[in-house]
């Protein structure tokens, strides 16, 4: 007999009627198991035998005795176990042989196993005499069939009423109506009727070399007394699981980093099969039409244009370097500009990267600079446009070039929150932000009181600062983008979300949500959002393979707690997050 898969915490229960007395090994066992989800010392403890011969054995071997047992019990509790494939083979009249598979999740990670008891009869019903627990090698997520919830597939489909979806070696083996999709007899099931599925959500604009905080971007406050940005910069390189970490829990199971130092590229390899990770594609060092100094000594995140053939080589270099895109950061200089030069600069790289076969990407959040980008093959435009209302010519070269726009609404409101030194935390959201990074953030209001002036920045760099955050505080630029938003969707042109997360208070993950509200508070429809956060994020990632929940998609996958189509609110209701095949309770990922 198989138990369904347990998310105890979430609602997702375990389909197995309340017992009023342990009549059988089975019963035991499955109240031994619910004892462990209970965090109940006493029920747990009364399934074993108090004797010295009670045996334990794992990996480190034999171990005996019910007091050295009992005294190990309850000082700690994994915070998921997931408890599959229990069966009971009658040995004798009085005594029965468990097993289980089990998936324990705690604060040193996720481990798969297997797990087996001997029960024996006893005047006190069934007892366990003996018990095992071994990891198995093999991390293979085993097959899984999510069962009863409203399908939302992301392809713009009709939603499909008590659905299936039945996962398989990390991805999508079928999904759709009951009648097309039966129940493999292998499969872990989620029975989660009164739930949605939805397509895992991607974000196509982040910075895994910015930390979400003023640390990773002196340029806009200046603090490398108390955070020396090489330190700052080395920790991220060292440490992007937290970040990891955070996308999972927010629901993101895909990223592209549009930009950053060259340990980035590696991320596209180390995240493509994982199932703790979100898939990362990555664009590498900026291609810059200034030049800033927001560098390290012996590596480089900005490379400036200097002239067409440093532009070229650059492009070339990336293409070596296996970068999944070529990224520009058109930023006009101290004025007046020589617009011709840079113009004729980034039309250099676009034609260099159709030769080596990388799609353009470029940050142009004026229209002059939009429109020229796109007249040099941009396929991507990130950021909004922002110095004013995009016009019929701008939305020709858009559709013309077949480019999508990422708007990324909100990372305006990090700036402007530094600005005023006042944090305004989404509290629903940093439950998955890592504390080192939530303090930071709640730091601003008095850190930001020692803001001196950078005189180290450069007279570009001083010029960019000073273009934003005056605008910021009217919010000028922001409703500009909205407008440009929705002009841009009704045109025809595909949008996809991105949050620039990795910008000041713009955080790692929990930044998706206020993104996704924006979008909607635009004049989007809640499933257009959706689609721009899923499929259409695939397509800026060149990934034809996730955005969707259809047969052959990786198994990304979120299990939600109310309808999205309603309200996009409603994707922070998360329930499960499924990546490649392996399922996390929202509880489990946060912090």
């Amino acid at each position: 007999m198989r138990a369904a898969f347990v998310a105890i915490a979430l609602g997702l229960l375990l389909n197995v009627t309340r017992l009023a007395a342990q009549s059988t090994p089975l019963e035991a066992f499955h109240r031994n198991i619910a004892a462990i989800h209970a965090r109940n010392r006493a029920a747990y403890l009364s399934h074993y035998l108090h004797t010295p011969a009670l045996a334990r054995i794992g990996p480190d071997g034999l171990r005996q005795g019910y007091d050295s047992f009992a005294a190990g019990v309850g000082t700690s509790w994994p915070d998921t176990l997931v408890a599959t494939h229990v069966r009971i083979v009658p040995v004798t009249q009085d005594v029965a042989y468990g097993v289980y598979r089990y998936r324990v999740v705690d604060s040193s990670g996720s481990v798969r196993g297997v797990s087996e008891r001997v029960f024996v009869r006893s005047p006190e019903g069934w007892k366990i005499a003996v018990t095992t627990a071994f990891p198995t090698p093999d991390a293979t997520p085993p097959p899984m069939a999510i069962v009863g919830a409203t399908l939302v597939d992301g392809t713009g489909a009709a939603p499909v009423r008590d659905a299936v979806v039945v996962t398989r070696n990390g991805r999508i083996a079928c999904a759709g109506a009951r009648s097309s999709c039966p129940v493999p007899a292998d499969a872990d099931t989620v029975r989660a009727g009164g739930k949605w599925i939805v397509p895992g959500l991607i974000d196509a604009h982040v910075h895994f070399s910015q930390t979400g905080w003023v640390d990773g971007r002196p340029d806009a406050l200046d603090l490398r007394d108390r955070y020396p940005y090489d330190a700052v910069e080395a920790e991220l390189h060292e440490r992007p699981e937290r970040f990891f970490r955070s996308y999972l829990c927010s629901g993101v199971t895909a990223v592209f980093d549009a930009g950053g130092y060259p340990w980035t590229l590696d991320l596209r390899s180390r995240t493509a099969r994982s199932t703790t990770a979100p898939r990362v594609v990555a664009a590498g060092p900026l291609l810059s039409t200034v030049d800033t100094w927001l560098n390290l000594p012996d590596q480089r995140q900005f490379i400036y244009m200097a002239d067409e053939a440093a532009t070229r080589a650059a492009v070339r270099a990336h293409k070596a370097w296996g970068a999944a895109a070529i990224k520009v950061w058109y930023i006009m200089p101290p004025q007046p500009p020589d617009t011709a030069r840079m113009s004729a600069l980034v039309h250099a790289a676009g034609d260099e990267a159709r030769k080596v076969g990388l799609p353009l990407i470029v940050h142009a959040t004026g229209l002059w600079e939009a429109k020229d980008a796109l007249r040099a093959g941009a396929r991507i435009l990130v950021h909004s446009v922002w110095s004013e209302p995009v016009d019929e010519e701008f939305l020709t070269l858009a559709r013309r070039a077949g480019a999508i726009y990422v708007p990324t609404l909100t990372v305006l409101d990090g700036y402007g929150q530094v600005a005023a030194r006042h944090f305004v935390p989404d509290r629903r959201a940093l439950a998955c932000v890592d504390r080192a990074t939530r303090a930071k953030a709640f730091a601003t209001d008095t850190v930001a009181l020692a803001r001196r002036a950078p005189e180290s920045l450069s007279q570009a760099a001083r010029r960019i600062a000073r273009s934003l955050l005056p605008g910021l505080r009217r919010n000028r630029r922001r409703d500009q983008a909205a407008t440009n938003l929705k002009r841009v969707f009704d045109a025809g042109i595909t949008v996809a979300l991105g949050t620039d997360a990795g910008n000041p208070l713009t955080l790692h993950g929990a930044s998706v949500f206020r993104e996704l509200e924006a979008m909607q508070a635009s004049g989007l429809a809640p499933r257009d959002v959706l689609i721009a956060a899923t499929r259409n994020g695939a397509r800026a990632l060149a990934l034809d393979s996730i955005g969707t929940v259809t047969a052959g998609a990786v198994a990304d996958v979120l299990v939600l707690d109310a309808d999205p189509l309603a309200d996009i609110r409603h994707v922070r209701d998360i329930a499960l997050v499924v990546r490649r095949g392996e399922a996390y309770t929202r509880h489990e990922l946060e912090y």
